[in-house]
């Protein structure tokens, strides 16, 4: 074949796969090649320029993000949404929850053992959910929640949401993230209300959290839940992040201490190792508690925006 019939040919076929809409089978007719060779032909006009598809999209520097991000980190996926500096906290937040709430609805199965973490993006992610199909799953607790919060924060207020969106079962854990004492989480941990949700957490398949900046905006900060030793300690050790009260650095190496003995959450480790661990965060001052998540591999999938990506890349990228 020439060179003039072969270009003749591929241009034809495009034409009539891409612009009259038929199958490749129906072309295999039409022209008596090969269906198996259509899909070859097909494919060699993409690399001779004769065919280029062009994806007409406002999100098109958010999915080379969402690509960069995958690549750099071997996430399952990214999802990045569209922001300006204009765009203020509350609708960041709204936005990080819609977001976070259809990919939920996107994955999760009849079977599943979902956990929650607490804090105000996760009451956004709980309160975007709607219109969901009914799931045979169990919602869970990751980590204990302090009493000392607007109740719509609380884990268990979350849970509640969560599963009546999903018409599953909800469990609830009624103890603090952190206890005061040693022996107060130790009295706890062996108490048979916590039993069953110390099995689930060996079951969860798809765990939500949040990451929290420790020094400047932790959700234990903010709630004034520790105290200024805990947070020398902090500061001492360079931890840059927290997901269900537990730290770590920017290296993701896992922070043990006297607060990880008094924690009752789910390890960081278990994180590691389950199907999607979504970390849903956002902001200038958790990019480094992002990041620090990544390097953890504490999650496999991360949702933020386009202005968080951004930062975290060139962090990363100084490093």
């Amino acid at each position: 074949m020439s060179k003039w019939e072969e270009t003749r040919l591929l241009a034809k076929i495009a034409q009539m796969y891409y612009i009259e809409n038929l199958t490749q089978s129906e072309i295999s007719k039409k022209l008596g090649i090969y269906r198996t060779t259509i899909s070859r032909l097909l494919k060699k006009a993409r690399e001779k320029g004769i065919v280029e598809i062009v994806i007409k999209s406002d999100f098109g520097e958010c999915l080379e993000l969402e690509k960069l991000l995958e690549s750099k980190f071997s996430l399952k996926e990214a999802v990045v949404i569209p922001s300006t500096d204009e765009q203020n906290e509350i609708i960041l937040k709204q936005m990080l929850g819609k977001a976070g709430a259809e990919y939920l609805k996107r994955i999760v199965k009849d079977g599943d053992v979902i956990g929650f973490a607490w804090g105000t993006t996760m009451a956004a992610v709980a309160n975007a959910l709607s219109d969901c199909n009914s799931i045979s799953a169990n919602i869970i607790p990751l980590v204990g929640g302090p009493g000392n919060i607007e109740s719509e924060y609380h884990v268990n207020t979350i849970v509640s949401k969560v599963a009546s969106a999903f018409k599953a079962k909800g469990h609830y854990l009624y103890a603090p993230a952190i206890t005061a004492e040693k022996e107060t989480k130790k009295a706890i941990m062996n108490d048979n209300n916590l039993r069953s949700i110390l099995e689930l957490w060996n079951k969860v398949n798809i765990a939500m959290v949040g990451i929290g900046a420790p020094i400047k905006s932790s959700n234990l900060i903010w709630s004034g839940y520790f105290g200024n030793k805990d947070i020398e300690f902090l500061k001492k050790v360079n931890a840059v992040g927290d997901i269900c009260s537990r730290f770590y650095d920017i290296n993701g190496n896992i922070i043990n201490s006297d607060l990880n003995d008094r924690t009752i959450a789910i390890d960081l480790e278990k994180l590691r190792n389950i199907e999607y661990s979504i970390g849903v965060a956002e902001s200038l001052e958790k990019v480094p508690s992002i990041l620090g998540a990544l390097n953890g591999r504490f999650i496999n999938v991360l949702i933020t925006t386009e202005r968080t990506a951004k930062l975290l890349i060139e962090l990363n990228n100084n490093m």
